[in-house]
């Protein structure tokens, strides 16, 4: 997971023959959106205030079925790096709000995973 001002991205694993992103997305939305209430109305532009939809959330979601484990870590460098990514921190460490540091902590990546540098991505990860 990396949790960002303007969005978020995160690998799921869902149980065996369950492909259900949309009843999972409209609960986690309902639920944020709810507890966030008095935060976002204030927030709203006139269009979503007419359509009743809050101002937190896009109105779609993208998703991507990993292929295999050289395509879950591509996503995942990808995940990890958005933040420097949108200019957010120098660092990937720098944002608190992600993985990351759970990845370091298990053993997953090295410590100092990709302080400097652009993880090198096939070209078609982060464009689904």
């Amino acid at each position: 997971w990396v949790l960002l001002p303007d969005h978020l991205h995160c690998l799921w694993t869902l149980p065996p023959g369950d492909s259900d992103f949309s009843t999972r997305w409209r609960l986690v939305k309902g639920f944020v959106s709810r507890a966030l209430a008095p935060v976002t109305k204030a927030a709203a532009t006139p269009s979503r205030l007419r359509t009743g939809e809050k101002s937190l959330w896009q109105r779609r979601f993208w998703e991507h079925t990993i292929r295999d484990d050289r395509d879950f870590a591509a996503h995942c460098e990808y995940i990890h790096y958005n933040p420097v990514k949108h200019g957010l921190c120098r660092s990937p460490a720098d944002w608190p709000w992600s993985t990351l540091g759970r990845y370091v902590a298990d053993g997953s990546y090295p410590a100092g995973w990709d302080e400097e540098r652009e993880p090198s991505l096939p070209e078609e990860v982060g464009r689904e």
